[in-house]
């Protein structure tokens, strides 16, 4: 993620979420890394030039077979850069999806199971921004495999918000539809968010009220059906605190893959 002010998003990250801290690990030497659990971090990169926009920058996911991966990208119709190792001695590659979001694929690292932070110890999705949903479904569904989760909206007749799987697992990427090409700084650090899974969202809420943090919003009941609670960085990007399963019915489609677990 990109930030305007390193220090004030270290402080949200370490102070209010309670990640882990370990600069020494980090993909990029200028960024600061704050661990979830093994294997899934957030990392924090300054702005370097009046180009960049804060909030995500990129997403990585871990991926078997890199070379066949990369070679079927190219297949079909992908620019993928060349295989290299990174900061932390991972083999890795990086593609554009049809919007321009910047995908890593990493090579899988094997090591323990060891949880940073006693708020959250997974990162089940990430959303962003999206106007051509055929063309960004040919390149994760088609091309990469994911498959859908769940989709719904505003009303039950219109579609917003779409939630692709990964192949062979739970967490899920989310397309934020029907957002206007002159959306404000708010309304995108709004829909392009991440979502970290939490057991009790009420119970997290008040621990985080127990502390002297102020909640921007009560938690609440999504229309897909599961406990939520947003919370936003000093840069506007929601962070968003879900529950694994639903307590209630969804809204406007039934969930099509397994939800995450604890």
């Amino acid at each position: 993620m990109r930030v305007a002010d390193l220090e004030q998003s270290r402080h949200f990250y370490k102070d209010i979420l309670e990640l882990r801290e370990y600069p020494q690990k980090c993909f990029d030497p200028e960024g600061s890394c704050f661990w979830i659990s093994f294997g899934i971090k957030i990392e924090l990169l300054p702005i370097r030039n009046n180009s960049e926009k804060t909030g995500i920058d990129q997403i990585g996911f871990w991926a078997s077979e890199l070379p066949t991966l990369r070679k079927e990208l190219i297949k079909a119709g992908f620019k993928a850069s060349q295989i290299r190792t990174g900061q932390a001695e991972q083999r890795l590659f990086e593609v554009a999806d049809p919007e321009g979001h910047l995908i890593l694929f990493f090579s899988p690292t094997e090591g323990g199971s060891q949880v940073f932070s006693p708020i959250s110890h997974h990162l089940i999705h990430a959303g962003f921004v999206v106007h051509d949903r055929a063309a960004m479904d040919h390149f994760y569904k088609d091309v990469l495999g994911f498959r859908l989760y769940w989709s719904g909206g505003m009303k039950d007749n219109e579609t917003d918000w779409v939630s692709m799987q990964v192949p062979d697992g739970t967490d899920w990427i989310e397309y934020m539809l029907n957002i206007p090409d002159n959306a404000d700084k708010h309304l995108l650090g709004i829909m392009n968010h991440i979502s970290l899974g939490v057991s009790d969202v009420r119970e997290t809420a008040r621990q985080l009220e127990a502390k002297g943090i102020k909640l921007p919003e009560p938690p609440k009941i999504g229309r897909d059906g599961k406990w939520q609670l947003n919370l936003y960085d000093p840069d506007d990007t929601r962070v968003e605190l879900m529950e694994f399963t639903p307590v209630e019915k969804p809204c406007c489609s039934e969930y099509t893959g397994p939800h995450p677990k604890p």
